[in-house]
């Protein structure tokens, strides 16, 4: 009934309000309008013959999670192609420089009940992968009534939202209903799932485990090593409003007890580069702005990278990473990742986006949790200016992240039930 009810009004709703918000979104750059056609679900591309599995994420962290499983799925079905969707330009950006041969990105459709017919009239995937935790109806409710096997992969329910969602069990029960099978990052997640409507639902491991190695730019890595030289060098990665302020009040300190140390800043939304770097120089700081070809020299303190599918590149030249959106309540960042790449990770107290993730590295005591700006600072000094425990701090990072690529292949092969031949 709920999403009857909801269809009927976003058809009622779409002409005299959502069309208003959308036009204020192409406005401000957080459409692609080359590409909006594919927004109201009138594709330019052409079904690929075969089968078609789709594969759709909100975030970007969402998007990257999923190449080992598309890779994964392509040699296993040479006869395949994957769609990837999501929803933001970041995304798609991204998505369009790492998809391999047989797959490809398009805008997931505004969720109107028209356009999601459209959608899947055109498409017609034989399998959906769901990576998101946003569940759309008409679009859920359209692939239901085609009968297209469709799963939950990943699915987080974090406490706030497992409370409102009983509240309102009639809807989730609805929506839930629409997945053949639901897989959780944990074993609290496939619980709620249960508990919420799902037919079905287990925990296999968090995907984001399995990560495939991030792609280096050889050439570009060479230049900036030299324009480094010898000199000592840590991330501040992904950082969110405020965050960079916070540390900016102490990098001299830092700078004091490391001589000469640089400090590369990658926001983790790179059009808030220019911002940054004024509030930066407010603060008295030498600083360096890649996009606008600025170069590390021997004077500058900041260099903050404001570039987008760059990370690799970043946590192969430094050592030591703080993963952001952890010193606000935002819930941090993906630090699988840099843990990856053995990197030595330090992350903020807020980081309730990877509890079960958080669990598992601290018994592995492969990842340093700060409680503020203050602790942070002593802990980057004392790990660059001790070796020996920087060295031991990656090698646990890397041993734990490594240990946990399993997870793939379970998924994998639950997926594949699902893949008719």
């Amino acid at each position: 009934m709920f999403i009857k009810i909801y269809n009927a009004l976003i058809y009622l709703l779409y002409p005299l309000v959502i069309r208003g918000y959308i036009n204020k979104r192409k406005e401000k750059g957080k459409e692609d309008l080359k590409r909006f056609n594919e927004r109201i679900g009138r594709p330019k591309l052409k079904r690929p013959e075969g089968k078609l599995i789709w594969f759709h994420g909100a975030s970007v962290g969402e998007s990257i999670s999923m190449l080992p499983l598309i890779n994964k799925l392509l040699e296993a079905h040479p006869d395949a192609h994957v769609m990837v969707t999501t929803g933001t330009t970041t995304s798609a950006e991204i998505m369009g420089k790492r998809l391999p041969e047989r797959a490809f990105h398009q805008y997931i459709p505004i969720d109107n009940p028209a356009f999601a017919k459209r959608f899947l009239k055109h498409w017609q995937p034989d399998l959906i992968l769901w990576f998101e935790s946003d569940f759309w109806p008409a679009m859920l409710s359209n692939i239901k009534k085609r009968n297209i096997p469709l799963i939950l992969v990943n699915g987080r329910i974090s406490n706030k939202s497992f409370k409102r969602w009983q509240q309102f069990d009639f809807i989730s029960k609805e929506l839930l209903g629409c997945f053949s099978f639901c897989l959780g990052q944990s074993e609290e997640d496939a619980y709620r799932l249960r508990v919420l409507g799902a037919k079905d639902a287990a925990c296999l491991g968090n995907l984001k485990y399995a990560g495939l190695p991030m792609p280096i730019d050889e050439k570009e890595k060479n230049e900036i090593e030299k324009e480094i030289g010898s000199r000592p060098v840590w991330l501040y990665g992904s950082t969110h409003s405020d965050e960079e302020i916070k540390l900016g009040r102490f990098l001299k300190e830092i700078e004091q007890a490391i001589p000469n140390i640089l400090t590369i800043i990658v926001p983790r939304h790179p059009q808030r580069g220019t911002e940054i770097n004024q509030a930066l120089k407010d603060l008295g700081l030498k600083t360096a702005l890649r996009s606008a070809k600025e170069k590390i020299t021997d004077k500058t303190q900041v260099y903050i990278a404001d570039t987008i599918g760059e990370m690799g590149l970043w946590y192969s030249i430094c050592p030591l990473v703080f993963v952001g959106g952890s010193l606000i309540p935002h819930g941090g960042q993906n630090f699988i990742e840099p843990s990856r790449m053995r990197d030595a990770v330090i992350v903020g107290p807020h980081m309730h986006n990877f509890t079960d993730a958080m669990n598992r590295a601290k018994k592995a005591d492969a990842i340093i949790q700060v409680n503020d700006i203050v602790e942070l600072k002593d802990t980057v000094i004392q790990l660059m200016s001790n070796k020996e425990l920087l060295e031991a701090k990656r090698s646990l990072a890397y041993n734990w992240a490594t240990a946990e690529n399993k997870v793939l292949d379970g998924i994998l092969a639950k997926i594949k039930g699902y893949i008719q031949e």
